[in-house]
């Protein structure tokens, strides 16, 4: 297997429950950068909370972030994509959850906004390393384009606002479950796997050459892009269906395995 790009998905793929990556893990990636390998992370997360897992692995790949809405390296910081979500689409978004009470944070230019660090807030906040920058009632009129707006609830309340914001905005907004409390809102253009045919090109890799790492809904597209796609132990169902391959769970390295296994040939 002749494997020259490999993307990797960071939260319940690449990191463990603690966050972290594992010694094992980081010397594999390490070994396949060292033999012309490209690896990057293809993640759901904002660039600035993604960067700082690149510089500790020592990737020089452009990194896939907000679902493929933005693909910037991890060395310049220089842009190649950026596919936000339309203004006046943020807006109805934005008055939806005014009206409807729910919580709701949106992605402008990198930071994180929100109209209040509630308890919402502070839960993501400590999963991710970044602080949300609360606006008040000004958060449902702030200008720009988001990158990305992310809805968290309980499980018990996230059906109800998934088919809403899905009835309401399907046709020309990607409305993703990424987590039974995430409901994650991008372009319609902006998904893991245009980002990462994008980044193939871009690098001169061909799709049978591209390996792709995920666990889920918001990894589905780049697990089917990819010509080796392999799903995580703790993966969704539809998302093993797609894959080519299934590896080990996140808290037994299962990227690590991965790698050793398709890209090393350590068999």
């Amino acid at each position: 297997m002749d494997i020259k790009l490999v993307a990797i998905d960071l939260d319940d793929t690449l990191l463990n429950t603690s966050l972290a990556v594992s010694p094992r893990t980081q010397a594999a990636i390490a070994q396949a950068v060292a033999q012309g390998v490209n690896v990057t992370v293809a993640t759901g997360r904002m660039y600035t909370s993604a960067l700082p897992y690149a510089k500790q692995l020592k990737l020089d790949v452009p990194l896939i972030t907000y679902n493929g809405g933005l693909i910037r390296s991890c060395q310049s910081g220089e842009t190649f994509y950026h596919q936000p979500v339309p203004e006046n689409l943020a807006h109805q978004m934005l008055a939806l959850f005014q009206e409807k009470g729910w919580y709701l944070q949106s992605y402008v230019n990198d930071v994180l906004y929100v109209a209040e660090r509630n308890q919402h807030a502070l839960y993501y906040e400590s999963l991710t390393g970044i602080e949300a920058v609360a606006l008040g009632n000004d958060f449902y009129t702030m200008p720009g384009t988001p990158t990305k707006m992310l809805a968290l609830a309980p499980e018990s309340e996230m059906r109800e606002i998934a088919q809403t914001a899905q009835a309401m905005f399907g046709a020309e907004l990607t409305i993703c479950q990424s987590k039974p409390i995430y409901l994650e809102i991008t372009h319609p253009l902006a998904n893991k796997g245009r980002a990462l045919d994008f980044l193939a090109s871009r690098l001169s890799v061909s799709r049978d050459q591209v390996m792709a790492v995920g666990d889920s809904q918001n990894d589905l597209e780049m697990i089917k892009y990819a010509g080796w796609g392999v799903a995580m132990a703790n993966a969704a169902d539809n998302v093993k269906a797609a894959a080519q391959a299934v590896t080990g769970h996140h808290d037994a390295e299962g990227v690590a395995e991965a790698i050793e296994t398709y890209v090393l040939n350590k068999r």
